[in-house]
Protein backbone atom coordinates (compact mmCIF):
# COMPACT_ATOMS: atom_id res chain seq x y z
CA UNK A 1 0.00 0.00 0.00
CA UNK A 2 2.65 2.56 -1.10
CA UNK A 3 2.45 6.21 -1.75
CA UNK A 4 2.57 6.91 -5.52
CA UNK A 5 1.93 10.56 -5.61
CA UNK A 6 0.96 13.26 -3.41
CA UNK A 7 -0.31 16.99 -4.39
CA UNK A 8 -1.03 19.81 -2.56
CA UNK A 9 -4.09 22.76 -3.64
CA UNK A 10 -5.39 25.93 -2.92
CA UNK A 11 -8.87 25.83 -2.11
CA UNK A 12 -11.34 28.26 -0.04
CA UNK A 13 -12.97 27.58 3.42
CA UNK A 14 -16.17 28.85 4.48
CA UNK A 15 -14.85 32.52 5.32
CA UNK A 16 -14.02 32.64 1.55
CA UNK A 17 -10.22 32.18 3.11
CA UNK A 18 -7.81 30.16 1.40
CA UNK A 19 -6.63 26.86 2.80
CA UNK A 20 -4.77 23.67 1.85
CA UNK A 21 -6.48 20.60 -0.05
CA UNK A 22 -3.81 17.57 -0.14
CA UNK A 23 -4.37 14.36 -2.42
CA UNK A 24 -2.52 11.06 -2.05
CA UNK A 25 -2.60 7.89 -4.76
CA UNK A 26 -1.31 4.60 -3.74
CA UNK A 27 0.01 1.74 -6.20
CA UNK A 28 -2.63 0.15 -5.54
CA UNK A 29 -5.04 2.60 -7.02
CA UNK A 30 -6.29 4.27 -3.54
CA UNK A 31 -7.19 7.51 -2.81
CA UNK A 32 -7.46 10.04 -0.35
CA UNK A 33 -8.08 13.31 0.11
CA UNK A 34 -7.21 15.95 2.95
CA UNK A 35 -8.60 19.48 3.95
CA UNK A 36 -7.50 21.84 6.79
CA UNK A 37 -9.62 24.04 8.54
CA UNK A 38 -8.94 27.43 10.53
CA UNK A 39 -9.67 28.34 13.53
CA UNK A 40 -10.54 32.19 14.75
CA UNK A 41 -9.90 31.87 18.18
CA UNK A 42 -6.81 29.99 18.58
CA UNK A 43 -4.99 28.87 21.25
CA UNK A 44 -1.15 30.04 21.77
CA UNK A 45 0.24 26.42 21.63
CA UNK A 46 -1.34 24.76 19.02
CA UNK A 47 -0.12 24.16 15.74
CA UNK A 48 0.76 27.23 13.80
CA UNK A 49 -0.34 28.00 10.50
CA UNK A 50 2.22 28.65 7.84
CA UNK A 51 0.23 31.80 5.78
CA UNK A 52 1.79 33.53 3.10
CA UNK A 53 1.18 37.10 5.03
CA UNK A 54 1.22 40.72 2.62
CA UNK A 55 -1.56 42.06 1.00
CA UNK A 56 -2.23 38.97 -1.27
CA UNK A 57 -5.80 37.80 -0.02
CA UNK A 58 -5.87 39.25 3.39
CA UNK A 59 -2.30 37.68 4.27
CA UNK A 60 -4.32 34.32 4.55
CA UNK A 61 -2.41 32.77 1.56
CA UNK A 62 -0.99 29.22 1.41
CA UNK A 63 1.17 29.27 -1.41
CA UNK A 64 4.19 28.86 1.07
CA UNK A 65 2.48 25.97 2.33
CA UNK A 66 2.04 24.26 -0.85
CA UNK A 67 5.50 24.30 -1.44
CA UNK A 68 6.19 22.79 1.68
CA UNK A 69 3.96 19.60 0.64
CA UNK A 70 5.30 19.82 -2.87
CA UNK A 71 9.67 20.58 -2.53
CA UNK A 72 9.50 18.50 1.35
CA UNK A 73 6.87 16.44 2.17
CA UNK A 74 6.20 14.72 -0.86
CA UNK A 75 9.26 13.24 -1.57
CA UNK A 76 9.97 12.10 1.31
CA UNK A 77 6.15 10.06 1.74
CA UNK A 78 6.37 8.77 -1.83
CA UNK A 79 7.06 5.18 -1.62
CA UNK A 80 6.28 5.07 2.10
CA UNK A 81 3.90 2.46 3.31
CA UNK A 82 0.10 4.21 3.95
CA UNK A 83 -1.24 1.94 6.13
CA UNK A 84 1.38 2.29 8.88
CA UNK A 85 0.06 5.89 9.80
CA UNK A 86 1.62 6.28 12.87
CA UNK A 87 5.01 6.08 10.52
CA UNK A 88 3.81 8.07 8.15
CA UNK A 89 3.04 11.08 10.95
CA UNK A 90 6.49 10.67 12.71
CA UNK A 91 8.35 11.70 9.34
CA UNK A 92 6.30 14.30 8.96
CA UNK A 93 6.92 15.46 12.84
CA UNK A 94 10.78 14.78 11.97
CA UNK A 95 10.70 16.75 8.50
CA UNK A 96 8.94 19.66 9.99
CA UNK A 97 11.57 19.40 13.67
CA UNK A 98 10.06 22.39 15.07
CA UNK A 99 7.49 21.90 18.38
CA UNK A 100 4.91 23.84 16.89
CA UNK A 101 4.83 23.07 13.38
CA UNK A 102 6.00 26.15 12.31
CA UNK A 103 8.40 25.48 9.22
CA UNK A 104 5.91 22.75 7.41
CA UNK A 105 3.08 24.74 8.73
CA UNK A 106 0.45 22.69 10.86
CA UNK A 107 -2.18 23.40 8.02
CA UNK A 108 0.53 21.02 5.77
CA UNK A 109 1.21 18.38 8.01
CA UNK A 110 -2.68 17.95 8.94
CA UNK A 111 -3.75 17.74 5.32
CA UNK A 112 -1.10 15.47 4.34
CA UNK A 113 -1.84 13.12 7.66
CA UNK A 114 -5.94 13.20 6.79
CA UNK A 115 -5.32 12.37 3.10
CA UNK A 116 -2.96 9.58 3.76
CA UNK A 117 -5.76 8.00 6.19
CA UNK A 118 -8.17 8.42 3.48
CA UNK A 119 -6.38 6.66 0.89
CA UNK A 120 -5.55 3.92 3.18
CA UNK A 121 -9.15 3.11 4.40
CA UNK A 122 -10.44 3.89 0.56
CA UNK A 123 -7.98 1.48 -0.61
CA UNK A 124 -9.12 -1.20 1.61
CA UNK A 125 -13.19 -0.53 0.90
CA UNK A 126 -14.45 0.56 4.32
CA UNK A 127 -15.77 3.50 5.35
CA UNK A 128 -12.89 5.64 7.29
CA UNK A 129 -14.84 5.08 11.19
CA UNK A 130 -14.56 1.27 10.44
CA UNK A 131 -10.69 1.49 9.82
CA UNK A 132 -10.50 3.48 12.43
CA UNK A 133 -12.23 1.55 14.77
CA UNK A 134 -10.73 -1.83 13.98
CA UNK A 135 -13.26 -4.20 15.21
CA UNK A 136 -13.56 -2.48 18.32
CA UNK A 137 -17.12 -1.77 19.34
CA UNK A 138 -18.37 2.19 18.91
CA UNK A 139 -21.21 4.43 19.51
CA UNK A 140 -22.46 7.18 17.90
CA UNK A 141 -21.54 10.33 19.94
CA UNK A 142 -23.90 13.02 21.24
CA UNK A 143 -23.87 16.25 19.41
CA UNK A 144 -23.14 19.82 20.42
CA UNK A 145 -24.46 22.53 18.40
CA UNK A 146 -24.69 25.84 18.45
CA UNK A 147 -27.87 28.40 18.52
CA UNK A 148 -26.03 31.79 19.32
CA UNK A 149 -22.40 32.00 17.68
CA UNK A 150 -20.31 35.06 19.62
CA UNK A 151 -17.25 35.85 20.51
CA UNK A 152 -14.58 35.57 17.64
CA UNK A 153 -17.08 34.15 15.60
CA UNK A 154 -19.98 37.26 15.50
CA UNK A 155 -17.52 40.26 15.92
CA UNK A 156 -17.63 39.50 19.23
CA UNK A 157 -21.25 41.39 19.38
CA UNK A 158 -21.54 39.17 22.99
CA UNK A 159 -18.37 37.94 24.71
CA UNK A 160 -19.32 34.11 24.79
CA UNK A 161 -18.18 32.64 22.00
CA UNK A 162 -21.15 29.78 21.44
CA UNK A 163 -24.52 29.21 23.35
CA UNK A 164 -24.78 25.47 22.56
CA UNK A 165 -27.59 22.80 23.21
CA UNK A 166 -26.95 19.16 24.00
CA UNK A 167 -29.90 16.99 23.30
CA UNK A 168 -29.13 14.15 26.36
CA UNK A 169 -32.66 13.01 26.47
CA UNK A 170 -32.79 11.94 22.53
CA UNK A 171 -32.35 7.89 21.83
CA UNK A 172 -30.67 8.04 18.66
CA UNK A 173 -28.53 10.35 16.89
CA UNK A 174 -31.25 11.41 14.22
CA UNK A 175 -33.65 12.16 17.48
CA UNK A 176 -31.06 14.32 18.23
CA UNK A 177 -30.40 16.71 15.52
CA UNK A 178 -34.25 16.86 15.44
CA UNK A 179 -34.24 17.86 18.80
CA UNK A 180 -31.50 20.95 18.37
CA UNK A 181 -33.01 21.49 15.02
CA UNK A 182 -36.47 22.46 17.33
CA UNK A 183 -34.94 24.76 19.46
CA UNK A 184 -32.41 25.91 16.63
CA UNK A 185 -35.87 27.03 14.70
CA UNK A 186 -37.59 28.40 17.86
CA UNK A 187 -34.20 30.45 18.71
CA UNK A 188 -34.79 31.82 15.23
CA UNK A 189 -38.16 32.61 15.40
CA UNK A 190 -37.54 33.92 18.87
CA UNK A 191 -35.33 36.61 17.56
CA UNK A 192 -37.54 37.55 14.61
CA UNK A 193 -40.38 38.57 16.86
CA UNK A 194 -38.49 40.54 18.92
CA UNK A 195 -37.02 42.20 15.76
CA UNK A 196 -33.67 40.69 16.19
CA UNK A 197 -32.95 38.32 14.23
CA UNK A 198 -29.92 39.75 11.63
CA UNK A 199 -28.98 36.76 10.12
CA UNK A 200 -26.09 33.97 10.95
CA UNK A 201 -22.37 33.66 12.24
CA UNK A 202 -19.22 31.80 10.99
CA UNK A 203 -20.36 29.09 12.58
CA UNK A 204 -24.30 28.84 10.97
CA UNK A 205 -25.87 30.18 14.61
CA UNK A 206 -27.77 33.22 14.57
CA UNK A 207 -25.61 36.20 15.07
CA UNK A 208 -26.66 37.20 18.62
CA UNK A 209 -28.46 40.90 19.24
CA UNK A 210 -28.74 41.16 22.93
CA UNK A 211 -27.97 43.94 25.77
CA UNK A 212 -26.01 42.00 27.92
CA UNK A 213 -24.32 37.83 27.88
CA UNK A 214 -27.09 36.99 30.37
CA UNK A 215 -29.88 37.90 28.30
CA UNK A 216 -28.40 35.70 25.58
CA UNK A 217 -28.84 32.47 27.80
CA UNK A 218 -32.35 33.92 29.11
CA UNK A 219 -33.81 33.59 25.00
CA UNK A 220 -31.64 30.54 24.44
CA UNK A 221 -33.47 28.94 27.86
CA UNK A 222 -36.86 30.48 26.70
CA UNK A 223 -35.95 28.71 22.96
CA UNK A 224 -35.59 25.39 24.60
CA UNK A 225 -39.01 25.80 26.54
CA UNK A 226 -41.59 26.98 23.16
CA UNK A 227 -39.36 24.16 21.59
CA UNK A 228 -40.78 21.58 24.11
CA UNK A 229 -37.57 20.33 25.40
CA UNK A 230 -37.41 21.94 28.62
CA UNK A 231 -38.02 18.78 30.40
CA UNK A 232 -33.94 18.24 30.27
CA UNK A 233 -34.50 16.56 27.15
CA UNK A 234 -31.94 19.32 25.82
CA UNK A 235 -29.06 21.04 27.92
CA UNK A 236 -27.24 24.13 27.78
CA UNK A 237 -23.25 23.73 26.72
CA UNK A 238 -21.03 27.34 26.54
CA UNK A 239 -17.92 27.85 25.30
CA UNK A 240 -16.74 30.96 26.84
CA UNK A 241 -13.34 30.98 25.06
CA UNK A 242 -12.30 33.33 27.84
CA UNK A 243 -8.50 33.69 27.07
CA UNK A 244 -10.52 36.32 23.90
CA UNK A 245 -11.61 38.23 27.03
CA UNK A 246 -9.04 37.65 29.76
CA UNK A 247 -5.84 37.41 30.95
CA UNK A 248 -3.09 37.33 33.94
CA UNK A 249 -6.92 36.90 36.51
CA UNK A 250 -8.87 39.59 35.32
CA UNK A 251 -11.67 39.31 32.75
CA UNK A 252 -13.15 41.95 31.33
CA UNK A 253 -16.88 41.53 29.54
CA UNK A 254 -17.21 44.69 26.97
CA UNK A 255 -21.04 43.57 26.35
CA UNK A 256 -22.02 44.24 30.20
CA UNK A 257 -18.85 46.92 30.81
CA UNK A 258 -17.76 45.17 33.73
CA UNK A 259 -14.44 43.54 35.08
CA UNK A 260 -14.10 40.56 37.34
CA UNK A 261 -11.05 38.97 39.37
CA UNK A 262 -10.76 35.89 39.13
CA UNK A 263 -12.73 34.60 42.45
CA UNK A 264 -15.62 36.93 40.91
CA UNK A 265 -15.41 35.47 37.62
CA UNK A 266 -15.82 31.96 38.54
CA UNK A 267 -18.65 33.05 41.52
CA UNK A 268 -20.57 34.59 37.95
CA UNK A 269 -20.24 31.31 36.20
CA UNK A 270 -20.97 29.47 39.30
CA UNK A 271 -24.10 31.59 39.45
CA UNK A 272 -25.28 31.27 35.98
CA UNK A 273 -24.86 27.24 36.24
CA UNK A 274 -27.50 27.59 39.46
CA UNK A 275 -29.63 29.25 37.17
CA UNK A 276 -29.75 27.69 33.81
CA UNK A 277 -29.80 24.36 32.61
CA UNK A 278 -26.24 24.19 32.13
CA UNK A 279 -24.53 20.90 31.82
CA UNK A 280 -20.88 21.61 30.17
CA UNK A 281 -18.78 24.83 30.08
CA UNK A 282 -15.61 25.18 27.94
CA UNK A 283 -12.78 27.01 28.14
CA UNK A 284 -14.83 29.03 31.13
CA UNK A 285 -10.49 30.78 32.41
CA UNK A 286 -8.17 31.93 30.13
CA UNK A 287 -5.40 29.32 29.10
CA UNK A 288 -2.52 31.30 31.01
CA UNK A 289 -5.46 31.09 34.36
CA UNK A 290 -4.32 27.62 35.65
CA UNK A 291 -5.53 28.98 39.29
CA UNK A 292 -8.50 29.50 37.90
CA UNK A 293 -9.14 26.26 35.93
CA UNK A 294 -8.09 24.26 39.02
CA UNK A 295 -10.72 26.20 40.99
CA UNK A 296 -13.70 25.91 38.86
CA UNK A 297 -12.97 22.48 38.47
CA UNK A 298 -12.78 21.71 42.06
CA UNK A 299 -16.13 24.04 42.45
CA UNK A 300 -18.05 22.50 39.34
CA UNK A 301 -16.58 19.39 38.28
CA UNK A 302 -19.23 17.24 39.85
CA UNK A 303 -21.89 18.99 38.35
CA UNK A 304 -20.71 19.90 34.80
CA UNK A 305 -18.39 19.04 32.10
CA UNK A 306 -15.29 21.64 31.97
CA UNK A 307 -13.96 21.44 28.89
CA UNK A 308 -10.14 22.51 28.01
CA UNK A 309 -9.45 23.84 24.34
CA UNK A 310 -7.05 26.93 24.17
CA UNK A 311 -5.41 25.30 27.22
CA UNK A 312 -5.00 21.84 26.00
CA UNK A 313 -4.75 22.62 22.24
CA UNK A 314 -4.82 18.50 21.99
CA UNK A 315 -1.60 18.06 23.39
CA UNK A 316 -1.32 14.92 25.10
CA UNK A 317 1.43 15.99 27.86
CA UNK A 318 -0.90 19.28 28.60
CA UNK A 319 -3.75 16.78 29.30
CA UNK A 320 -1.59 14.75 31.18
CA UNK A 321 -0.39 17.92 32.73
CA UNK A 322 -3.98 19.40 33.43
CA UNK A 323 -5.54 16.03 34.95
CA UNK A 324 -2.36 16.18 37.75
CA UNK A 325 -2.99 19.33 38.45
CA UNK A 326 -6.57 18.75 38.81
CA UNK A 327 -7.81 20.87 35.75
CA UNK A 328 -10.72 20.02 33.40
CA UNK A 329 -12.30 17.04 33.12
CA UNK A 330 -12.85 16.49 29.25
CA UNK A 331 -10.63 17.50 26.63
CA UNK A 332 -11.74 18.96 22.78
CA UNK A 333 -10.45 17.19 20.17
CA UNK A 334 -9.05 19.16 17.13
CA UNK A 335 -7.17 17.46 14.57
CA UNK A 336 -5.14 21.14 13.24
CA UNK A 337 -4.39 21.83 16.39
CA UNK A 338 -1.85 19.32 16.75
CA UNK A 339 -0.94 18.68 13.29
CA UNK A 340 -1.07 15.03 12.57
CA UNK A 341 -3.74 12.70 13.54
CA UNK A 342 -1.32 10.43 15.62
CA UNK A 343 -1.15 13.09 17.93
CA UNK A 344 -4.46 13.72 17.47
CA UNK A 345 -5.44 10.43 18.94
CA UNK A 346 -2.38 10.71 21.52
CA UNK A 347 -4.43 13.20 23.09
CA UNK A 348 -7.95 12.07 22.96
CA UNK A 349 -6.59 8.44 24.76
CA UNK A 350 -4.73 10.25 27.72
CA UNK A 351 -8.06 12.11 28.00
CA UNK A 352 -10.03 8.64 27.66
CA UNK A 353 -7.34 7.36 30.24
CA UNK A 354 -7.89 10.46 32.79
CA UNK A 355 -11.57 9.49 32.89
CA UNK A 356 -12.55 12.06 31.34
CA UNK A 357 -14.92 13.73 28.10
CA UNK A 358 -13.87 13.33 24.87
CA UNK A 359 -15.12 15.81 22.01
CA UNK A 360 -14.25 15.68 18.79
CA UNK A 361 -14.75 19.01 17.30
CA UNK A 362 -14.68 21.46 13.99
CA UNK A 363 -13.30 24.89 13.72
CA UNK A 364 -14.99 28.02 12.72
CA UNK A 365 -13.53 28.11 9.29
CA UNK A 366 -14.61 24.48 7.70
CA UNK A 367 -14.68 23.05 4.38
CA UNK A 368 -16.98 20.09 2.97
CA UNK A 369 -15.21 17.83 4.54
CA UNK A 370 -16.13 15.52 7.03
CA UNK A 371 -13.76 13.59 8.46
CA UNK A 372 -14.15 15.06 11.89
CA UNK A 373 -17.56 12.66 12.09
CA UNK A 374 -15.83 9.39 10.66
CA UNK A 375 -13.04 10.39 13.83
CA UNK A 376 -15.93 11.08 16.05
CA UNK A 377 -17.47 7.58 15.79
CA UNK A 378 -14.31 5.57 14.53
CA UNK A 379 -12.50 6.78 17.82
CA UNK A 380 -15.43 6.24 19.94
CA UNK A 381 -15.33 9.99 21.09
CA UNK A 382 -18.57 9.90 22.50
CA UNK A 383 -18.83 13.68 21.72
CA UNK A 384 -19.04 15.46 18.64
CA UNK A 385 -19.15 19.32 17.95
CA UNK A 386 -19.64 20.91 14.32
CA UNK A 387 -21.25 24.34 14.62
CA UNK A 388 -24.99 25.20 14.54
CA UNK A 389 -27.66 23.20 12.78
CA UNK A 390 -26.88 25.45 9.76
CA UNK A 391 -24.96 26.52 6.39
CA UNK A 392 -23.62 23.77 4.43
CA UNK A 393 -20.20 22.80 5.68
CA UNK A 394 -21.74 22.01 9.09
CA UNK A 395 -24.64 19.91 7.49
CA UNK A 396 -22.16 17.61 5.57
CA UNK A 397 -21.01 16.71 9.09
CA UNK A 398 -24.23 16.38 10.69
CA UNK A 399 -25.30 14.65 7.53
CA UNK A 400 -22.61 12.78 7.80
CA UNK A 401 -23.27 10.83 10.79
CA UNK A 402 -26.28 10.30 9.96
CA UNK A 403 -25.45 8.15 6.90
CA UNK A 404 -23.37 6.11 9.47
CA UNK A 405 -25.75 5.50 11.67
CA UNK A 406 -28.24 4.81 9.52
CA UNK A 407 -26.22 2.15 7.09
CA UNK A 408 -23.99 0.21 9.46
CA UNK A 409 -26.55 -1.25 12.44
CA UNK A 410 -23.21 -3.36 13.96
CA UNK A 411 -22.98 0.21 15.50
CA UNK A 412 -23.69 -0.12 19.21
CA UNK A 413 -26.35 2.42 19.49
CA UNK A 414 -26.74 6.20 20.64
CA UNK A 415 -24.30 7.14 23.50
CA UNK A 416 -26.70 9.94 24.59
CA UNK A 417 -26.77 10.73 28.09
CA UNK A 418 -24.30 8.23 29.35
CA UNK A 419 -21.67 10.66 27.82
CA UNK A 420 -21.51 13.03 30.45
CA UNK A 421 -21.32 11.13 33.69
CA UNK A 422 -22.46 14.43 35.61
CA UNK A 423 -25.95 13.52 34.80
CA UNK A 424 -26.11 10.93 36.99
CA UNK A 425 -25.98 13.58 39.92
CA UNK A 426 -29.12 15.78 38.85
Amino acid sequence: MKISSLRAYRIWDSRGRPTIEVEVRLHNGGFGRGITPAGASRGTHEAVELRDGGEREGGFGVRLAIAQVESVIAPALIGQDASDQAAIDRLLIALDGTPNKSRLGGNATVATSMAVLNACANSLHVPLWKHLAQGRPVQMPLPEIQIFGGGAHADRRVDIQDFMVMPVGARSFDEALTICADVYRAAGDLMKRRGSRMGVADEGGWWPDFKTNEEALDVLALAIHEAGHDDGTALISLDFAASEFGSNGTYRLGLDRREFSRSEWIEQITEWVSRYPIISIEDPVAEDDEAGMQAITTLLGHKVQIIGDDYLVTNARRVEAAHAAGCCNAVLIKPNQAGTLTETLAALERGRAAGWGTIVSARSGETEDVIISHLAVGWNAGQLKVGSFARSERMAKWNEALRIERDHPEIQGFIGRTALPQLATL
